[in-house]
């Protein structure tokens, strides 16, 4: 075998955070990469909820997992940086403890390299964290760090994360030709041993309660507000029968019943695609539920994407709507007038609850008022799903990022720790005091859908009743 490598999914540092099917897919992806090149891998993820210190030492409320696997990550407060010490919440950082983390780096033996991921923009602080925890037991390994901020903010991640070397590529073939000019190169093919299984090395973790998969990469549409076109320029499909496999795997090979598809445009393509994988999973995959918390793009779902979507186990659907404003669609082209009714529509007549139909409202964008987000809730409310707001966050690399800097207040350039939408970072002072309002009907619309879900008018269509299985 060849050299060890250690790869870390740092914590996070934040005013809040959630295990919403969230596992470090890119991570795991690389580390199978590195697997079947021959390098002996150790995976520290630091968001490992069922990782064995929080067993040993703060008892099962730590691991207490939610309906399909999500649920929350053990949490400490600390210190907010200087520049957020106005803000009004606590701070706090998710995940296992510093000194269960130094301990898992003990156990590894003088590793060849060490390898960060990283995220959001504004979680550097767990990232620096990390990584000095990190160079403390190891001084002598080469550290190198990747990921979405690395990529999204390159000047900031080389000059303050502390890592000896920054990877700007998706591309496991250019870390390892980094690795080689090391002095780390990968073993000749005919010592390797073969991998357990092509997929992400999710078996590397303590425990699962749920899988995360991706489909296709990119995305055909451009919203202003998306870092995805920089980051996947170019779209791709798996082959439905490749993707059918990999659940398969997971489903009778590790018995996971829960899976989140983490695309950012799933069921666009061409059609036949996307009810092969539909008919496939139905088919060969039944006993699976399914989850979208990306969201779909609601042009996509006809009646009878809907109805294959429910035979195929999805219970989880989240829809991207963002505003309610049709007659201006600056912001993105993926809705228009009537879309969003016909897809919720459709949804329902195929036997899913309003109760598990999301459309997430986006708050907080440059130039929006709080009158719009009002209006959008109102839309959702009349189509009898759960609306979420999502508060907009300042991506450097997008259309919109100058529009951002130009009605923030802060220094969004400079200071990635800016970019947390906790803070609403474009709205000015008047909009940020409707927020509460906001969240009041919100929460009011949720309730009144959960109630009709509970005490339905009448039963669903025999056609609509869907079961998979």
């Amino acid at each position: 075998m060849g050299p060890t490598l250690v790869l870390i999914n740092p914590w996070i540092h934040d005013f809040a955070a959630y295990d919403l099917w969230a596992k470090p897919l890119g991570l795991l992806t690389l580390a199978a990469a590195l697997r079947r090149s021959g390098y002996r891998i150790h995976l520290i993820d630091c968001l490992d909820v069922h990782h064995p210190s929080l067993l040993e030492g703060e008892g099962p409320l730590a691991v207490r997992r939610r309906l399909y696997g999500t649920g929350k990550y053990p949490r400490l407060e600390i210190p907010k940086p200087a520049c957020l010490n106005f803000a009004t919440r606590p701070y706090s950082r998710y995940g296992i403890s510093p000194a269960a983390f130094q301990a898992d780096l003990a156990a590894v033996p003088e590793p060849g390299a060490i390898l960060v991921t990283s995220l959001m923009t504004y979680w550097y602080p767990g990232v620096q964290a990390a990584i000095a925890a990190a160079r403390a037991v190891h001084p002598e390994a080469p550290v190198i760090l990747g990921g979405i901020y690395a990529r999204l903010c390159r000047r900031h991640a080389a000059a303050t994360s502390g890592a000896d070397h920054v990877v700007y590529e998706d591309d496991p073939q250019a870390l390892i030709a980094l690795l080689t000019c090391l002095g780390l190169p990968p073993p000749p093919a005919a010592g390797r041993k073969q991998p357990l299984h092509p997929y992400p090395a999710f078996d590397l973790l303590h425990g699962l309660d749920y899988i995360c998969l991706l489909a296709s990469r990119g995305c055909p549409y451009r919203c202003r507000y998306c870092a995805g076109p920089f980051l996947n320029p170019h779209t791709a499909r798996r082959e439905a029968q490749d993707v059918v496999d990999e659940i398969r795997y997971w489903r009778h090979e590790m018995g996971v019943a829960d899976m989140a598809f983490y695309d950012d445009a799933l069921l666009a393509g061409p059609g036949d695609s996307i009810r092969g994988l539909l008919e496939g999973i139905a088919r060969e995959a039944p006993d699976v539920r399914f989850h979208t918390p990306n969201a779909l793009h609601v042009r996509e779902i006809s009646r009878g994407t809907a109805l294959l979507m429910r035979q195929a186990g999805f219970r989880t659907i989240r829809l991207g709507l963002e505003s309610a404003d049709f007659s201006d669609r600056r912001m993105d082209e993926k809705v228009r007038q009537g879309e969003f009714e016909r897809a919720v529509e459709n949804l329902l007549h195929a036997g899913f609850q309003g109760t598990e139909i999301g459309a997430y409202l986006l708050a907080g964008l440059p130039g929006q008022s709080a009158e719009a987000v009002h209006a959008a809730l109102s839309l959702v409310e009349k189509a009898g799903v759960m609306p979420f707001i999502s508060e907009y966050s300042p991506i450097p690399h997008t259309a919109l990022w100058e529009a951002a800097r130009a009605a923030s207040a802060y220094d969004l350039a400079g200071e990635p720790l800016f970019h947390n939408n906790t803070l609403l970072p474009c709205w000015g002072a008047h909009e940020r005091a409707r927020l509460p309002e906001l969240r009041g009907k919100l929460r009011t619309i949720r309730e009144s859908v959960r109630d009709r879900s509970a005490h339905p008018p009448h039963a669903v269509t025999a056609e609509a009743d869907f079961r998979p299985g």
